[in-house]
């Protein structure tokens, strides 16, 4: 599969250069440096402990890096504070569901798109005019992502009453309404049967294909990542050993030793 700027002819959406991460005597990421062009699917891969986690959460400005450098859209991501960060055009979802679960389906979805509104609590408490337009975009937007993802025989239901499967579904939903440029899925198919993650191939996917998100992916479902992914990135024990299509990175010397020795 490959997306419309896999030829590399754009500059990266993101660039990764150096990137190290100590916790005290532990090396977590150690000089991994990768590019991600617009519009593509990238794999991240490697056995638990890699460092995958820890990437995504010094994307997402959870954790500080020790040294190196991340450039989004050819401007420095490390200086951004953490709440700059949906508006900035990044999305994310968690391996541990972060849904509000007395909530709605639809109350949950728009919740997500509340960084690109303008209206705070001031504005809220005043009824401003504008507070009305932006609730209403919200709504229409958070429809649209509902009908999208397949949930709108659930739009109403409270997301406690779902079936896990569904209610991944509907973080990934919440994700994609702060309008992300990249979406980073951190372990979507963890729980899901083989007939869900076949569906979720299909839905990144399309979620690359029909709203312009270049995704980086998080996965432990070697088949999911290698069937929907442009490239991959492969870790083990904070440090990259392979960067290059499926193909390239299963035949990776490296990355068959770090699987235990067995073929991906």
């Amino acid at each position: 599969m490959s997306g419309p700027a896999a030829n590399g002819a754009a500059k990266p959406l993101l660039g990764v250069d150096g990137l190290s991460v100590h916790f005290g005597g532990i090396v977590a990421l150690d000089n991994v440096s990768f590019r991600v062009e617009a519009g593509q699917i990238c794999g991240l891969i490697g056995p638990n402990g890699a460092g995958k986690t820890t990437l995504f959460n010094v994307l997402s400005r959870l954790y500080q890096a020790d040294s190196g450098t991340i450039e989004f859209e050819g401007k420095p991501l490390l200086r951004q504070a953490r709440h700059a960060i949906a508006p900035l055009g990044i999305g994310r979802t968690f391996q541990n569901l972060a849904l509000f679960r007395s909530m709605t389906v639809r109350d949950n979805v728009m919740i997500g798109g509340h960084c690109r509104a303008r209206g705070g609590f001031a504005a809220n408490a005043l009824r401003l005019p504008f507070v009305g337009r932006e609730e209403r975009t919200l709504g229409e937007r958070a429809l649209r992502l509902i009908e999208t993802l397949e949930l709108g025989a659930v739009a109403d239901t409270p997301v406690a009453a779902l079936p896990f499967g569904t209610q991944k579904r509907v973080e990934l939903a919440r994700a994609l309404a702060s309008e992300p440029k990249l979406l980073l899925l951190d372990e979507p198919a963890g729980g899901l049967n083989h007939e869900e993650v076949e569906h979720l191939r299909d839905l990144i996917g399309s979620i690359r294909d029909r709203l312009g998100v270049t995704v980086l992916l998080v996965e432990h479902h070697m088949s999911l990542v290698m069937n929907v992914s442009d490239k991959v990135v492969a870790l083990d024990f904070g440090r990259k050993i392979a960067d290059g299509t499926p193909q390239e990175v299963q035949r990776n010397p490296e990355v068959i030793k770090a699987y235990l020795g067995g073929e991906l």
